[in-house]
């Protein structure tokens, strides 16, 4: 993604220009047969990566000038996680098809979805008048303590106007996430959307350089800080620190979580300097 880039010369809608320009290109090669591009509007365990200015905007130009479809991920940013109901909502996605899950119940239940636009449906109704029923009913669909449990759960978030708090907290942790790690030399790039953001971790941030792999940085980062009483996600991708509270957070309890996260941060760079993997000022 961009910022590991060797080109870092391109503003974000240079690059998504770039990305729906290269997905232009892997469509026409693959061949016409190509049935749909299956994208997240913001990617999670893959780094917590926010989508930049104009993507949806170039990409969904691709995907129509191809009559490829477009399904959309939203297992990670529906209901609410960016402050509205749906990653679409947010970045002015037409989908064909979305897939939900996490968000329906908050994972109190397991419980997923598929939602279909009007275009879908219609050929699966007709195809089934000629080729029978579109079988799409099985033993563990529509269970009735999942269903319960995403009725309850989605009744709280729109009596207790969680989206417009995330609204209001995500905003504050990025800004407290980059006032209290944006500067540090072993930080590459804090970043972020709604209640999901992350710091990445780097050997050089100029270059910018990576840890090796081995030393595991981001699971020594996200232990100090299980001990410091925060639970906080390495990613596998990289030395990555993620974070993503409960829509329910406010500004106190970020302002705690991220205290503690710099403090459990410092004592891991101490550790860093005493045996010699890092020093300040290392080029």
């Amino acid at each position: 993604y961009y910022y590991w880039r060797e080109d870092r010369t391109m503003d974000e809608r240079a690059f998504s220009r770039y990305c729906a320009n290269e997905l232009d290109r892997l469509i026409e090669a693959e061949g016409p047969d190509t049935v749909a591009a299956f994208i997240a509007p913001v990617v999670g365990v893959g780094g917590v990566l926010p989508s930049p200015e104009g993507y949806w905007e170039e990409i969904q130009k691709v995907l129509r000038k191809h009559d490829v479809l477009l399904m959309v991920d939203e297992v990670v940013c529906g209901f609410g996680r960016l402050g509205t109901n749906s990653g679409c909502d947010y970045y002015d996605i037409q989908p064909d098809m979305m897939c939900i899950s996490k968000g329906l119940t908050s994972a109190y239940f397991p419980l997923a979805g598929s939602v279909l636009s009007d275009g879908i449906w219609e050929v699966l109704e007709q195809g089934s008048e000629n080729f029978g029923a579109f079988a799409h009913g099985f033993t563990y669909a529509a269970h009735p303590l999942g269903a319960a449990t995403a009725m309850a759960n989605l009744d709280i978030i729109e009596r207790e106007d969680l989206m417009g708090n995330v609204r209001v907290v995500g905003p504050y942790l990025l800004k407290r996430l980059r006032e209290t790690f944006g500067d540090h030399e072993m930080v590459g790039d804090v970043r972020g959307v709604g209640l999901l953001a992350c710091f990445e971790l780097v050997a050089n941030r100029n270059t910018p350089v990576a840890f090796n792999p081995a030393l595991g940085i981001g699971n020594r980062i996200a232990i100090a800080c299980r001990e410091a009483g925060v639970i906080v996600r390495p990613l596998p991708h990289g030395d990555i620190v993620a974070f993503s509270p409960p829509l329910i957070i406010n500004h106190n309890e970020i302002d705690e979580i991220v205290d503690r996260c710099k403090k459990a941060f410092d004592g891991v760079v101490d550790s860093l300097i005493a045996e010699g993997i890092w020093r300040p000022g290392k080029r």
